[in-house]
């Protein structure tokens, strides 16, 4: 379900009401504990988290308009998700991730590559979502994504 909201808190007041709680939780605790240099956007009709091109001017590869997109959340239609990118390109970051999910939650974790699905918003370990936030700062993001994408132009 993508959003046609233009800011993230216009997509804030579309939401649910079922979600908007949860959602508001999982948004606040990404505030709180994005490192300095990324920036909340819309993007993909989700909220967004990026590296904006003030600090990184090449943009995304797919589409250098784009700043390069490091972390969103969605309320889609059976699930709340998080996609975290550094988590589908840092196999150490994924090793954590999954090893800490068991001690945050008694649910099996439910995980694409860079997408982490909660079919009930009582289940989100915001705390955990928090530590996530912070395993990674901008310039770390920058590093893994070049080194990514040098390899693909190999």
């Amino acid at each position: 379900m993508q959003s046609k909201a233009a800011t993230p808190q216009e997509y804030m007041e579309t939401l649910p009401e079922d979600r908007k709680q949860a959602m508001t939780e999982l948004r606040n605790v990404i505030l709180k504990n994005l490192p300095n240099g990324f920036e909340e956007t819309m993007g993909y009709g989700m909220l967004g988290y990026v590296v904006p091109h003030t600090l990184y001017p090449d943009g995304y590869h797919c589409d250098p308009k784009l700043p390069l997109p490091f972390m969103s959340i969605a309320s889609q239609k059976n699930f709340i998700a998080v996609y975290h990118m550094g988590i589908y390109a840092d196999k150490e970051l994924l090793a954590w991730f999954t090893t800490q999910y068991t001690k945050f939650s008694k649910t099996k974790l439910d995980m694409g590559k860079s997408c982490i699905r909660f079919k009930k918003p009582e289940q989100i370990p915001f705390k955990l979502i928090g530590e996530l936030v912070t395993k990674m700062k901008p310039d770390e993001w920058i590093a893994v994504y070049e080194s990514l994408i040098k390899k693909r132009a190999r």
